[in-house]
């Protein structure tokens, strides 16, 4: 085990005991701030004194970078995106064994090594330097290195291995040469560029899609596909297998899809990338999804609901036992909301337990179960066995059929909580949508105890959002009359630097909530209209998606062309 670097700056004579605890005190009071600045801010020991004891507890030589004379190549190896992200310099590349030796600015992270072993294929050793210095060495190395995707495609096009691959058919390239492809060093920057593009931008998706004469990649930022610099299309096979590689898929397997897992650590955050791979006519599809902890708010506060919307979720997921749904399309941030849900329940005296396809978010405190149906690990059998594991508050990932409905409402009888989706249009055909599997209605009136249904749509840019009235067309659309119209602020992205150009920047929910009540419950039983059942949903306080989109206009957080998109089917 590693000595601790206050042992080792003791031991060094750069302090004393009384400094040792004086700084230790004030790193507990600080938080987070690492023990060798508070030292340093206290005046108490100098950087470069840190920095050996940082090479001596981590083994690893301490370097001043303004002696250090770097090849240009390196800038190649390692580019300036992947630098600044890890706060790395590239100082050296080993002829034989191809290992590439980087001065770290954060040599304390454990994954930074890792992670680039993970993008550039090959071995990576350490070395340290002052974030200052390796500041300035980024600075200076790459002054007129700026390089963009268009770049590196033009660097692809030229370069004469992999010409040697366009023409030719993908099924008759032979499995040695796709690895050269996979391992060529364009190929490799690229995808490592794309990567740290997506994850920087806050992208939710990368789509890497082959047709007849192209080759695409698309990123989804804010739930909208924007086109990359298309690479040649003879690279397909190439880039496919280099993603295989990085999530340890089987390369020589392109008939089959296949499922994996990248995961890295980019500036403390944990970053998991899941992998599909689907076979196309042209060659395979590959789709990234980046689930990044640091851009999902799993804070109840921070998702968009109004306050008194929010005042009654809380209220209700707050009660002992029943049934509660959170309904909308794919994509419409259920699971954000469940989460963030749960994480307000995560109580030391409640015991939570979910069963997810696939578990997203990993929550401390939480027992999370992964669904896996090819071996009989389905919601049903998993809710079962959860019964049996002493629970309070219940998630079912989803309510797909009758047999996990009912258990379900078994566990909500017996005097659990249990949060589950449902893929419906609005709250009040959730309760139809029950019925239609199966259940019988008074059941669902003694266990449902509110439904929220939800969509995602983007929130203005703070910094380019302009107020102007709508034209008259809208208005309409809108179903408002012009006084209606006029009685409320109206706004528009009109694009900046922040937003990339887009009006938007981040994305909010808009809610409808249903809480039951006895009026409702004996509807239900009564199995009126469902018009006539939205009616008195809303009598008893229930907002419309349309209603909760047009307030969210008014408080100027997004605009009319979102609500229109997202709110299309409502009367």
């Amino acid at each position: 085990m590693a000595r601790r670097l206050g042992t080792i700056m003791v031991d060094m004579g750069y302090l004393d005991e009384d400094g040792l605890m004086r700084v230790l005190e004030d790193q507990k009071r600080s938080g987070s701030e690492l023990m060798g600045k508070v030292a340093v801010r206290l005046g108490l020991v100098k950087e470069d004194q840190v920095l050996k004891a940082l090479g001596e507890q981590l083994g690893m030589k301490v370097m001043r970078l303004a002696d250090t004379t770097i090849p240009a190549e390196m800038t190649e190896l390692v580019t300036e995106n992947m630098a600044t992200t890890f706060k790395v310099v590239p100082i050296s590349q080993h002829k034989k064994d191809k290992s590439v030796t980087v001065a770290m600015a954060e040599p304390q992270n454990p994954s930074t090594l890792g992670d680039l072993r993970t993008f550039l294929g090959v071995e990576v050793k350490g070395a340290i330097a002052s974030e200052s210095d390796v500041a300035a060495a980024i600075e200076r190395l790459y002054a007129g290195h700026h390089e963009s995707i268009s770049d590196v495609v033009r660097q692809i096009e030229q370069d004469k291995g992999l010409q040697k691959m366009a023409g030719r058919n993908e099924s008759t390239i032979d499995l040695e040469a796709i690895e050269e492809m996979a391992e060529a060093a364009p190929v490799r920057k690229l995808l490592n560029m794309v990567l740290l593009l997506a994850i920087k931008d806050k992208a939710s998706d990368i789509h890497f899609e082959p047709f007849e004469e192209e080759y695409k990649m698309r990123y989804r930022v804010d739930g909208i596909l924007y086109e990359l610099v298309p690479p040649p299309r003879h690279l397909a096979p190439a880039i496919s297998s280099r993603i295989k590689v990085m999530s340890n898929l089987d390369i020589a397997e392109r008939r089959l899809p296949q499922d994996g897992k990248i995961q890295l650590a980019l500036g403390g955050n944990n970053v998991d990338i899941r992998v599909s791979t689907l076979p196309t006519m042209f060659g395979e599809s590959v789709v990234l999804r980046i689930l990044d902890r640091s851009v999902v708010q799993l804070d109840l506060k921070k998702l968009g609901m109004p306050e008194d919307t929010l005042a009654r979720w809380l209220d209700v997921i707050h009660k002992p036992n029943g049934i509660i749904l959170v309904t909308g399309p794919t994509s419409s941030g259920k699971t954000t909301t469940l989460y963030a849900t749960l994480n307000d329940l995560n109580k030391i005296e409640d015991k939570i337990i979910t069963t997810e396809e696939p578990v997203e978010y990993e929550i401390e405190g939480l027992i999370q179960v992964p669904i896996n149906p090819e071996i009989g690990v389905t919601f049903g059998a998993c809710l079962r066995a959860i019964l049996r594991q002493d629970p309070d508050k219940i998630l079912v990932g989803e309510t797909r059929d009758l047999e996990t409905a009912e258990i379900s409402i078994q566990a909500s009888l017996t005097g659990h909580v249990v949060f589950t989706t449902l893929h419906t249009n609005d709250a009040p055909s959730a309760v139809t949508r029950l019925r239609d599997m199966g259940l019988p209605t008074f059941l669902i009136t003694a266990t449902i105890e509110a439904v929220l249904a939800q969509r995602l749509v983007r929130k203005l840019c703070v910094n380019c959002k302009t107020e102007f009235m709508p034209g008259p067309e809208v208005i309409m659309e809108l179903g408002l009359t012009q006084e209606q119209a006029a009685s409320q602020k109206w706004f528009y992205g009109k694009g900046c630097e922040r937003c990339n150009n887009t009006g938007y920047k981040g994305r909010m929910g808009i809610y409808e909530l249903i809480v039951m009540n006895d009026v409702l419950r004996d509807m239900i039983v009564a199995e009126v209209s469902l018009d006539e059942f939205r009616e008195a949903c809303r009598k008893y306080g229930m907002r419309t998606l349309r209603e909760s989109g047009l307030q969210a206009i008014g408080d100027g957080r997004t605009s009319v062309e979102e609500i229109l998109r997202e709110t299309m089917t409502e009367v």
